[in-house]
């Protein structure tokens, strides 16, 4: 097995060698959830990403299939100049140093999540997502199983009773009919504000963003007529783990962000804007109307969230990254409320209030 300093010392020369620079040097870029890791360089004037996707722990091929089709439907999804798959080694273009998530404030986020739905309408109009996998019942459900594995029982140390049991069962039911309600279209699967990027003037203006780019932006003429518009922000990443799931999903993960939240008067204005250019890209039918359409978006949102714990806390007990721990509030907060909400799902927020008790839920397991 390759040692982290052999990886290095390899990622480092195969660096050099595409760029044909031997002074080059690498610095920690980004990382993220996976063994996937981002390095920055510079090679005459221009700065580049090396990727580090170890093929036997984070296949690079998907990554690199998606971003083809997201480019080729005019999204700006990171160019490549070169990759070495066997090697799990990619040369991209250098989207810079600025996520949403620090640019979002109150005189802000209308800009921002408004190119932020103009990229996520694109994806699920102009990106085929048919062929691949299914984000059906049997994924979301090994998915919403995370919850009592890792955030019940590892984390709060609590086991369920069989009726407690009944009751989890009987809300996940609901939640996986309410995904097969929807329309199916291309997912992201993490659509939200540490994965958008402000991409150039966007970037530079920074937190009034003075020099928001124009929400569509071509590349110069003259264009063939099959050239797609390019969207140049946000800059989208992380979208290797995308599937063929319901249409609410994406949206959901980028208003009721794990990261940032807002009022619920701005994400009920936002997610009806979202139903009216859906319906008019002839995504939804007429037949779903704003209450329908918010239920889908709820609830595939707190599948999403009760996902969420449990990534949370098995990121800190199996992987030893404990920072999630400290945004489970926010995720919890999220889950409680849209269950309250609902009262199929009452008996399912009251069974997690009566697991948390007094529990500081940022602080790990002692044993």
């Amino acid at each position: 097995m390759t040692t982290a300093p052999d990886r290095a010392v390899t990622r480092l020369a195969w660096a050099r060698a595409t760029l044909g620079d031997t002074t080059l040097t690498l610095e920690p870029a980004s990382s993220d959830a996976s063994f996937r890791s981002y390095w920055r360089t510079q090679s005459e004037g221009t700065s580049w990403i090396v990727m580090d996707s170890p093929p036997a722990l984070e296949d690079p091929a998907p990554w690199l299939a998606i971003g083809e089709r997201l480019r080729a439907a005019g999204l700006h999804a990171p160019a490549v100049l070169a990759h070495d798959l066997a090697q799990g080694f990619l040369l991209i273009e250098d989207l810079g140093r600025q996520p949403y998530l620090p640019a979002l404030a109150d005189d802000t986020v209308d800009a921002l999540y408004g190119q932020a739905m103009d990229a996520l309408l694109r994806l699920q109009t102009r990106v085929d997502g048919t062929d691949l996998p299914p984000y059906n019942h049997a994924f979301l459900q090994r998915e919403l199983e995370l919850m009592p594995e890792w955030f019940l029982q590892r984390h709060l140390g609590y086991t369920p009773e069989c009726e407690e049991w009944d009751v989890i069962e009987q809300a996940f039911t609901v939640l996986l009919h309410n995904a097969a309600e929807q329309p199916r279209v291309f997912v992201h699967r993490d659509f939200h504000s540490r994965n958008l990027m402000l991409v150039g003037d966007a970037a530079a203006g920074g937190r009034g963003l003075p020099c928001l780019t124009p929400l569509l932006e071509t590349e110069p003429a003259p264009q063939s007529a099959d050239r797609v518009p390019l969207l140049r922000n946000p800059g989208i990443i992380d979208f290797q783990g995308a599937l063929h799931g319901p249409l609410a999903y994406d949206l959901a993960s980028l208003l009721r962000d794990c990261y940032i939240a807002w009022d619920e008067a701005r994400i009920t204005q936002w997610v009806e804007q979202y139903r009216q250019r859906a319906l008019q890209a002839s995504l939804l039918d007429a037949a779903v109307d704003t209450a329908r359409f918010r239920r889908w978006v709820d609830l595939i949102g707190l599948q999403r969230h009760l996902k969420v714990l449990g990534i949370f806390c098995r990121l800190w007990y199996r992987d030893g990254k404990r920072g999630y721990l400290a945004d489970l509030p926010r995720v919890l907060g999220y889950v409680l409320d849209v269950a309250r909400r609902y009262p199929e799902l009452a008996d399912f927020a009251a069974l997690i209030e009566r697991c948390i008790g007094d529990r500081d839920i940022t602080k790990p397991a002692t044993a």
